[in-house]
């Protein structure tokens, strides 16, 4: 947004004196000074290097109002600036008292693994959470990033929980059709749905039905929150509708039988070798089983909606 974001919300918390009352949350790494006519040379504000870091964080305070940043997020992955360079730049980012929490965003689970082995090898400050996206239309986080995660220790905050607004029902459609209100599209995408769309829409609208929900997008919400532990979606919304619809999600339970539901009237989910001949860990594998009886631990589960 072209530095905007930061700006208003940084006025906003000023105005109201609630900064402390924040979990205030930026990122760096994508070029901010891209549409500045005044910066000629804008190399030094792009990627994961510490001048790239330096220059972003700085100008986010600046933006911000504030001295300090809850959770500083590494954007994506630039595959050419060094593990040992962002993890000491980050740490020292840390100990100075600017940033409190360091999380990654939109990058491959072995590089997160080995920064967070090398933080813990060196006395650095590691990732505690992971960004990326995933819903039930799109699962290949699930292949690589999860595991990863759980291995780690780490929070998720998927965003396209809500599938880019394609999850809408049949009459939604059709009204918006007819209002000319149609809908978001992302990268030159059509508004409408496509057919896998439509299945999944039907299907979310199905379970909404079964639990009491007024929208398909909380349940779509719900599903991913259920699925594994400590995940915080990032949903956007343009309309209290909206914000009513995303809070109505932490109220939803969903039944092993209603995910599985959901699971087979989504696109298709390939989990990829060598999951696919060895499991994820959550049961005892054939090859084991050949040998011997084990008793596994299951995985932690989420805590579901709190009774409040």
């Amino acid at each position: 947004q072209d530095e905007t974001s930061e700006e208003f919300l940084g006025e906003w918390m000023e105005t109201r004196g609630l900064r402390d009352q924040i979990v205030l949350a930026t990122k760096y790494t994508t070029c901010f000074k891209a549409m500045d006519p005044n910066i000629k040379q804008t190399s030094n504000y792009v990627g994961n290097n510490i001048k790239s870091m330096t220059l972003s964080v700085k100008q986010s305070l600046k933006k911000l109002r504030t001295d300090y940043i809850d959770i500083l997020y590494v954007h994506w992955w630039d595959f050419d600036t060094s593990i040992e360079e962002v993890m000491d730049s980050l740490h020292n980012l840390v100990v100075s008292g600017k940033v409190l929490y360091l999380g990654v965003s939109d990058t491959p689970a072995w590089v997160v693994s080995q920064a967070n082995q090398y933080a813990r090898a060196y006395g650095k400050t590691p990732f505690i959470v992971y960004q990326g996206k995933w819903s039930i239309t799109d699962r290949s986080f699930e292949r690589e990033i999860i595991p990863m995660a759980r291995a780690n220790g780490l929070a998720l905050a998927p965003w396209g929980v809500i599938g880019s607004g394609k999850l809408r029902t049949d009459e939604e459609e059709a009204q918006r059709e007819k209002s000319g209100e149609k809908g978001r599209s992302f990268m030159g995408s059509d508004w409408k749905r496509n057919p896998e769309e439509v299945k999944i829409s039907r299907a979310l609208e199905k379970v909404a039905k079964e639990v009491g929900a007024k929208s398909i997008t909380s349940v779509a919400i719900a599903y991913v929150m259920q699925k594994t532990t400590h995940v915080f979606p990032i949903i956007g919304g343009r309309k209290i509708e909206h914000l009513e619809q995303n809070i109505e999600a932490l109220k939803i339970s969903l039944t092993p039988e209603q995910i599985k539901y959901l699971e087979s009237e989504a696109p298709a989910f390939d989990v990829g070798f060598p999951s696919t001949m060895i499991g994820d860990g959550s049961e005892i594998n054939f090859l084991l089983q050949a040998g011997s009886r084990f008793q596994r631990l299951p995985h932690p589960k989420p805590l579901g909606p709190a009774k409040i």
